[in-house]
């Protein structure tokens, strides 16, 4: 990683740069700041968390400052407010991921920003605008960066950043896959693992929105009673462990609460995990599979294909993304973002400063967490707001 000493040297370099800039996003409250400007200098060079070969992320990805190029037609400079360290951004920088970007890359496919400048010709946003990129590697863990208006898309202001930073992928793949493989209707039943990650408290949000309940399977952990009380104050109707869906407590507990059979498994974990999901299924629903935390392989009891005709189905956001319209993902990313503001829909973070980007990366890999990490840009805060 880079020096403290670059990393304090850049971050004093980047305030002065954005003090003129003078935005406050709330990070903690309900709704954030409106971003002002002044007509000033713009910045001239940004922070990158660069990787120039594929390896493991603590090793190949450096803190680097570049500078940043004169703003063409239909370009803008965006600063970036926050961006999280999802698991798809470890295994692309491990070399695993479907998605390969060029070398060398910076890390990052999910974040905020706000436009801070705009180049001829460039009409698409104004000043003060939020967006996110309309795509996967953008790479997002960075300060600033120049990009085509076109890359962009739009998001709303007045949520807060770090919702706004992790609201296009993990909850827009928990409300495709709640959408698109069965239609469900109130009063039935989902059962899903990893129901702690960003896409498990997704689920849980939007299933109670539509009515549907969760049966929702995590590890044993040291701190189980605080995550269940918390996945229950999402709207979670059922929390077990991994050990207690496979013993015989599980199945007296499914008897006394009268849920029926689930209709739609969601599997991130694979192994044991996934057998479990899929012994619990209704007839003819199917598992969908859209992680491999567990690093196994699906698993399935021969007699769950046969006997109960479930099916095995596999999802992946970007498959979606591109094979549909750019107005189909705003409509839905527009419905999660009145959920955020709503306060019906809210993902758990830790916000990490970028500028000790190697302990936030130390965060994110830690095992048992609740909470997804975010990186904080640096940031010139506004007094009263």
């Amino acid at each position: 990683m880079a020096s403290r000493s670059l990393l304090s040297r850049a971050a004093t370099s980047l305030r002065s740069q954005v003090r003129s800039s003078r935005f406050s996003p709330s990070f903690s409250g309900r709704e954030a700041c409106i971003v002002r400007f002044f007509t000033t200098p713009r910045p001239t060079s940004a922070l990158v968390a660069r990787y120039h070969q594929y390896g493991q992320v603590d090793q190949v990805v450096k803190i680097e400052e570049e500078p940043l190029p004169e703003l063409k037609d239909n370009e803008v400079l965006i600063k970036f407010l926050a961006a999280p360290i999802n698991p798809a951004d470890i295994n692309m920088i491990e070399g695993v991921y479907n998605i390969k970007p060029p070398m060398p890359a910076v890390g990052g496919n999910e974040g905020v920003a706000v436009i801070t400048h705009a180049g001829p010709n460039a009409n698409k946003f104004k000043v003060g605008d939020w967006v996110i990129p309309s795509g996967p590697g953008f790479g997002t863990w960075r300060t600033f960066a120049v990009a085509h208006e076109d890359v962009l898309e739009p998001i709303a202001n007045d949520i807060p950043a770090e919702m706004a930073a992790t609201v296009s992928v993990n909850p827009c793949s928990a409300y495709r896959m709640l959408h698109d493989f069965v239609p469900l209707k109130p009063g039935d039943v989902v059962i899903q693992n990893g129901a702690n990650s960003a896409v498990g408290q997704s689920v849980i949000a939007l299933a109670h929105q539509m009515g549907v309940k969760t049966i929702n399977i995590l590890r044993d952990r040291p701190n189980l009673d605080s995550t269940v009380h918390r996945l229950k104050q999402l709207g979670a109707d059922v929390v077990v462990t991994e050990e207690f869906v496979s013993s015989l407590k599980m199945r007296q507990m499914m008897k006394e609460i009268g849920l029926p059979r689930p209709v739609l498994g969601l599997n991130c974990v694979g192994g044991q995990s996934s057998i479990e999901v899929s012994r619990w299924l209704a007839d003819q629903a199917p598992m969908v599979t859209y992680g491999g935390m567990g690093r196994k392989p699906v698993q399935v009891p021969t007699g769950r294909l046969i006997f109960n005709d479930i099916s095995l189905r596999g999802f992946w956001l970007s498959r979606w993304v591109d094979s549909h319209t750019k107005e189909e993902r705003r409509a839905m990313i527009s419905s999660l973002t009145d959920m955020i503001r709503d306060q019906k829909l809210s993902i758990q973070v830790e916000r990490q400063p970028f500028t000790d980007f190697s302990h936030a990366l130390q965060r994110a890999r830690e095992p048992f967490r609740d909470a997804k990490v975010v990186l904080v840009m640096p940031e010139e805060v506004v007094p009263g707001c």
